[in-house]
């Protein structure tokens, strides 16, 4: 039975116009389920080829930094989210003494919780970004890449780089209409003990089907400038730009 709402599905990916067989799942809707159940499953369990990405990310941009947290797999990551937020020591060293200090941010890079969330939209939404904050005037540094990083693991590299911003490109947790999907988090003053209210986050970051890459960039630039200006970030820092006609 083809269900009323099903010509509003051209408008979303959400699972809405489903329809039925009798009081049953069709079986067409069934299986996109567990196609999707399994993509979600896959983007958080993959692993990360770090050293092929940088490799790709030194063609574009020049040298990159490779770090580590301490959830050294992935199966520690997911069970002990603690690991993910701090360095090991030896990078925490590496970075203090690197001389990539003092840029406005500390650029960083993690799989997060979506794998093929970064090997699909990292780069080119790097490409639209890097040219974005140029623009603004704000240096950024090499780019700093984490396997198995969490959030608040930009408190930290922005302390050691000596930046006045963090902004942690990092995958989100997989829906299931949604795998792939690259969050932004920007904290203004990166300091030891910042919680999630001390940042900004952009979501869903993911073109067609989500935020676009000149869309994310344009916002990112606008609260950064605006968080540096004002010398605030976090819940006291609005996004009132003005919006595309």
């Amino acid at each position: 039975m083809m269900d009323p709402w099903h010509t509003l599905r051209a408008f979303t990916q959400a699972r809405i116009g489903q329809g039925s067989v009798g009081s049953a799942q069709r079986t067409e809707s069934l299986i996109d389920f567990q196609l999707a159940h399994a993509e979600a499953r896959d983007a958080v369990w993959k692993e990360w080829d770090c050293e092929s990405f940088r490799s790709q990310v030194e063609k574009h941009w020049g040298p990159a930094i490779q770090v580590e947290s301490k959830a050294e797999t992935r199966t520690l990551y997911l069970k002990r989210p603690d690991l993910g937020r701090s360095l090991r020591h030896e990078s925490l060293q590496g970075l203090q003494s690197s001389t990539a200090q003092g840029f406005d941010i500390a650029l960083i890079l993690s799989n997060g919780l979506s794998t093929t969330a970064v090997e699909t939209h990292a780069l080119p939404f790097l490409s639209v970004l890097k040219e974005s904050l140029k623009g603004c005037g704000l240096s950024t540094s090499p780019i700093v890449l984490v396997p198995n990083g969490r959030v608040a693991l930009s408190d930290e590299i922005g302390i050691a780089l000596k930046s006045r911003v963090s902004l942690i490109l990092i995958g989100e947790r997989p829906g299931l209409s949604s795998a792939d999907s690259l969050g932004a988090y920007l904290t203004i003053a990166p300091a030891s003990g910042n919680t999630d209210a001390e940042r900004n986050c952009l979501s869903n970051i993911r073109e067609p089907d989500g935020l676009d890459y000149r869309t994310a960039a344009d916002k990112i630039c606008y609260l950064t400038l605006k968080g540096l200006r004002l010398g605030i970030g976090g819940v006291s820092l609005k996004d009132d730009s003005p919006d595309d006609p």
